[in-house]
């Protein structure tokens, strides 16, 4: 997992609440088997009508915010069911945080654990970002060391857990972070009586 501590590019509006993880990744893309590879399908639903074909003026398909860093979007965002790919999806399209004004908890915790950075910030403080981002030439930069969000004239800070923060600062996922104590766990594995079960 790539360590965080800057993110600077454009952002992406997409001012709409209670976007569900259905609505992010549909649910008949959810048949692979690699965790990458969904990106092209992300708001897949929004993106596409019945013939399949691109609508225009959706937000994803306009060339303007193809290459941004930031999706900011509406209160409520990833909430509904537990799917992993939801998460896979943004990251995979090329967002590296996103911001809004609420998040589902197993959005939020699993977005954390492959390096895509959620950030909380007022309501408010979302809506003027949201109306920044209607100009694609304006970029933003997301400071997690700092805990800082700045956008020309807008500054604001957000909240995050102290351990998430170190994890994302220092690159680590739930492996990661469970190999940091690799010599510690060997050598309690070398102490350990032969006749007690082992994993192998």
């Amino acid at each position: 997992m790539k360590a965080i501590e800057t993110i600077q590019g454009k952002m992406m509006p997409l001012p709409r609440a209670h976007i569900d993880t259905d609505q992010i990744i549909p649910k008949q893309f959810l048949k692979r088997v690699e965790r990458h590879g969904y990106g092209p399908f992300l708001f897949y639903d929004w993106r596409f009508d019945n013939e399949d074909e691109p609508i225009e003026n959706f937000v994803l398909n306009r060339m303007e915010y193809a290459d941004s860093k930031v999706l900011v979007t509406g209160p409520n965002f990833g909430i509904g069911s537990s799917r992993e790919h939801a998460a896979w999806s943004i990251e995979d399209w090329g967002f590296e945080a996103v911001i809004s004004a609420a998040f589902g908890d197993i959005f939020y915790n699993n977005s954390i654990n492959i390096g895509l950075l959620p950030v909380i910030l007022y309501k408010e403080e979302v809506n003027v970002l949201l109306e920044k981002a209607k100009d694609p030439n304006n970029e933003i930069a997301i400071n997690l060391l700092g805990q800082t969000v700045k956008s020309g004239n807008f500054a604001a800070s957000f909240k995050i857990d102290a351990h998430i923060k170190e994890r994302l600062l220092a690159g680590l996922d739930n492996i990661g972070e469970t190999l940091v104590h690799e010599k510690a766990i060997s050598k309690f594995e070398s102490a350990r009586p032969s006749y007690k079960p082992t994993v192998s």
